[in-house]
């Protein structure tokens, strides 16, 4: 079992259920160091002053905020530190939504949150009332000095907490300036034939089906060369051409798509 990064309680209304926060991901990327072409030792960073080019030692720095034209707002840790959320050791819900209502843009982290030994009996009831409702629940909490906006959801009998991006965060599309739907509708015929083509790729969703195949190559790249392979240069790809008839397209598309899935029928059928 994961270790616990944080402790406290989940409170809606006069109930609370002490809880305990894991994490829910696990990262795996490839990760590779700097290291020296003729030596392969580590390369060791150093902290430099930009206007004198001098090593500057860690006790000489200060945190500073940019104010533009080279200027910067010193502040003290103890000036930061006084503005740090009260830690209550709580997750406070504040109302429940529906799921479909929160675009996923806003979501950030996901945690798991297990129950204290002593509180199985109100976090099942907790997890049980959130799964009846359909709904999921928004509150607030202190982790390591900063306050998170947070979901809780009920899965497979625990609760999930995502950590969420605030408004304010997110770039507005107005902001991408692309075109609309409305300034470039497409005609009826397209339209359904993308239909057609969504509905062909369609499938219940199952991530086990899919894997960073990036990254095996790449660690099947590193495994054959600590072995000593001498490794092919690969072969140039040739760029996409340009979708010039874009009706060509999604018919060309949804034959494809349609063949894919006889193939399937027809392996299923034999087995």
């Amino acid at each position: 079992m994961p270790r616990a990064i944080w402790s406290g309680s989940v409170s809606f209304g006069l109930v609370n259920v002490p809880v305990k926060l894991l994490t829910a991901t696990s990262s795996k990327d490839v990760r590779f160091h700097h290291v020296h072409a003729t030596d392969h030792a580590r390369i060791q960073m150093k902290r430099v002053c930009s206007a004198d080019g001098g090593e500057v030692d860690y006790s000489e720095i200060v945190k500073g905020y940019d104010l533009g034209g080279g200027r910067y707002v010193v502040v003290e840790p103890d000036e930061l530190a006084a503005l740090d959320p009260e830690g209550t050791r709580s997750i406070d819900i504040e109302e429940f939504v529906d799921l479909a209502e929160i675009d996923p843009v806003y979501f950030e982290h996901s945690y798991y949150l297990v129950p204290d030994e002593r509180a199985t009996k109100p976090y099942a009831l907790l997890v049980e009332a959130m799964s009846l409702a359909g709904r999921v629940a928004l509150g607030r909490f202190v982790l390591r000095t900063k306050q998170y906006w947070a979901t809780l959801r009920a899965h497979e009998g625990v609760l999930v907490l995502a950590t969420m991006l605030y408004a304010d965060e997110i770039v507005p599309v107005a902001d991408l300036g692309v075109a609309t739907t409305e300034q470039t509708a497409p005609s009826e015929r397209e339209l359904a034939m993308a239909a057609q083509l969504v509905e062909s790729l369609s499938a219940p969703f199952d991530p086990s089906r899919y894997h960073d195949e990036y990254r095996d190559k790449v660690l099947a790249l590193v495994e054959a060369k600590a072995e000593g392979q001498v490794l092919a240069a690969p072969e140039e790809k040739a760029p996409a051409a340009p979708v010039v008839d874009l009706m060509a397209a999604l018919e060309a598309s949804l034959a494809a798509a349609r063949s894919r899935a006889g193939g399937g029928d027809a392996a299923r059928a034999s087995a």
